[in-house]
């Protein structure tokens, strides 16, 4: 008797999660789009110009039309293949082995990581006067694109820019790379 209610109740989990799955296939199939022109305007989204968010314009033929709108591109950017990677190391922890959820758990922390100790780089740069910055740091150093200051950078504009990066990242003098964005 109890090997038949194990099953009975076995059978019935195993049906629930069934029409989960289901049900969740039919709400994503019905909320696909199929091209991106269907939900917006094609001229919205790319005009003659370049890129348009939020109808400014980010970049016009390379260059962009104002330094903020290129950080925001530039964050938005850095977000979204962030949150791509770290769907893909969250679906790998739930549905791999033991060594593999480890592994991709230390992945994780290290991009969460990564993120902070950027913000905290750019938090810091931009508390020292510059008008803004974004850091992209790898395994092999880091560079720092910053807002041109009125008369260009100086030298010592990159050394308060490497002071702040050493003493959050612990990278070396060498693994740090400043770019000007005028």
């Amino acid at each position: 008797m109890k090997n038949w209610k194990k099953n009975l109740i076995a059978a019935a989990v195993l049906l629930v999660v069934c029409a989960g799955i289901y049900m969740n296939w039919m709400y994503s199939n019905a909320q696909s789009v199929d091209n991106l022109t269907d939900t917006l305007d094609a001229e919205k989204v790319l005009s003659e110009n370049g890129l348009i968010l939020d109808g400014q314009d980010v970049l016009v033929n390379g260059d962009s039309n104002t330094v903020t709108d290129y950080f925001a591109a530039v964050r938005l950017s850095r977000q979204e293949a962030r949150d791509s990677a770290v769907s893909l190391l969250q679906e790998a922890m739930a549905y791999g082995d033991g060594a593999q959820t480890t592994a991709s758990q230390e992945q994780l922390e290290q991009i969460v990581q990564t993120a902070l100790c950027e913000a905290q780089i750019e938090s810091l740069i931009i508390a020292k006067g510059y008008t803004d910055c974004v850091a992209y740091m790898n395994e092999n150093g880091i560079s720092v694109a910053v807002a041109s200051p009125e008369g260009g950078m100086q030298q010592a504009d990159v050394s308060v820019i490497a002071d702040i990066v050493i003493t959050q990242s612990g990278f070396t003098l060498e693994q740090i790379r400043v770019v000007e964005v005028q």
